[in-house]
């Protein structure tokens, strides 16, 4: 049962205790109506035993039944009705009884109670036996006599089976009835449920950033506890990007002081040296920005929201002031209203890596635009340069690949750009533009 879900679990657990519940009320409702019915036959085999005494008289000095009872079945052998009469060392019976006697057990000082017995009469049927023992009156010669009346069970049994087949249909409608009730009740009680799982499939696609305190009890505490994880990570994601900052401007003025000490060097004449010192300077510092730029990759950049115009200005702002930036044609064509799923930061560093390399292979002019497709943006930045092959874009995107193992001005900034838009849940795409090369960054809409 390990392998069905929670729903139908409570289903099946659910409809077989409704069964068991009316299982036993219908045992207990047959037992109550058999009581009954075994009652009501008490009470009228009393008022036949009435009838039996009262037509008591002395016939020739004998003891004698001249009024029997009215009921027919008295009159026909082994109908399922007798009676029996012991008196004066004679016993009286029905015609119903035949040739048979009651052996009605033996009781020792006997009082005028009434009692009933299960007995076996006639043919081996069982029989509701209801005997008193009576004093008679002088009329009748006085003495005691012992009578009873019998009825065969046969027809208590018939009733209680007339019983259960008339009620099974309404229990069977009212089970169907309690195992719907049940199905609405599961499935109210377990709405919340599903609730949680479409709230977490939004924490994870950046639809929400909080579980939230609208839950019921029961369901409020798991809530808090997401909400207290996605907190904590926040947290460490922030102490890492800060530490991640740390180690890197810890590291600048070392890597700057070794670039002073090369310079130096090459000032007096040892080029060799000092152009050995720049190298593992620059292999350094390509490091450095690679790692700092994986930590400052929010992972909860898909709750994080940037403006794509805004950041797109302001890198086109930056590299304008660069010396290659100068000699260039820019042109933004980015929607105002554009917000994209990811942290502001992460995108300025992925656009700002594939504007600066197309800045640095552009023959006059780069273009940076967006358009938007579905739930995504498509974030293009297209150079007029010399582009680059397609076996060479395949090479720079494949996972692993260094800044010296691509050509000049790609493979670094490009590497760090596709990890932002993976992270982001978008991805970097390379195409070739005319003249030049086409980097697209398709991330999520906000």
């Amino acid at each position: 049962m390990t392998a069905l879900s929670l729903r139908w679990r409570l289903m099946v657990a659910g409809a077989v205790a409704v069964v068991l519940a009316l299982g036993l009320a219908a045992l207990g409702l047959a037992h109550l109506f058999g009581t009954h019915v075994e009652r009501r036959a008490l009470a009228d085999l009393s008022v036949q035993l009435d009838r039996v005494l009262a037509g008591l008289t002395r016939v020739d000095g004998a003891l004698a039944q001249v009024l029997p009872p009215a009921d027919p079945r008295f009159e026909q052998p082994y109908s399922g009705l007798y009676w029996q009469i012991a008196a004066d060392g004679r016993v009286l019976r029905s015609r119903s009884l035949w040739d048979v006697e009651l052996a009605l057990p033996v009781e020792d000082g006997a009082d005028a109670t009434r009692h009933n017995h299960l007995l076996i009469g006639p043919e081996g049927a069982e029989v509701l036996v209801l005997e008193q023992h009576v004093t008679l009156p002088a009329s009748l010669g006085g003495g005691r006599a012992r009578a009873a009346v019998a009825l065969d069970t046969a027809e208590l049994s018939a009733a209680r089976r007339a019983f259960l087949r008339d009620m099974f249909p309404y229990l069977a409608v009212l089970g169907m009835v309690l195992i719907a009730a049940q199905w609405a009740q599961v499935t109210l009680g377990l709405k919340p449920l599903r609730r949680v799982g479409a709230e977490v499939s939004a924490l994870r696609d950046g639809r929400r950033r909080r579980m939230g305190g609208d839950w019921p009890q029961e369901v409020q505490p798991l809530a808090a506890e997401l909400d207290a994880l996605l907190t904590a990570r926040e947290a460490d994601v922030e102490r890492a990007r800060g530490r991640a900052g740390d180690l890197a401007h810890g590291l600048k003025t070392p890597l700057q002081a070794l670039m002073g000490e090369a310079a130096r060097l090459r000032t007096g004449d040892q080029a060799q040296a000092a152009e050995g010192i720049e190298v593992v300077v620059a292999t350094m510092r390509a490091h450095v920005d690679r790692e700092l730029a994986r930590t400052r990759i929010a992972l909860h950049s898909r709750n994080a929201r940037a403006g794509a115009a805004a950041v797109a200005r302001s890198v086109v702002a930056v590299l304008q002031r660069t010396p290659g930036g100068q000699r260039l044609a820019w042109q933004v064509d980015v929607p105002d209203d554009l917000l994209l799923a990811i942290d502001a930061a992460d995108l300025s560093e992925a656009l700002g890596a594939l504007a600066e390399n197309a800045a640095r292979h552009a023959a006059g002019r780069v273009e940076v635009g967006a358009v938007v497709m579905g739930a995504q943006a498509r974030m293009t930045v297209r150079d007029d340069g010399p582009g680059l092959p397609a076996d060479r874009r395949a090479a720079m995107m494949a996972r692993g690949v260094r800044a010296d193992e691509t050509g000049p001005g790609t493979g670094l900034g490009l590497a760090i750009a596709a990890e932002i838009a993976e992270a982001a849940g978008g991805v970097l795409e390379l195409e070739e533009a005319g003249p030049g090369l086409s980097a697209t960054l398709v991330l999520p809409l906000a």
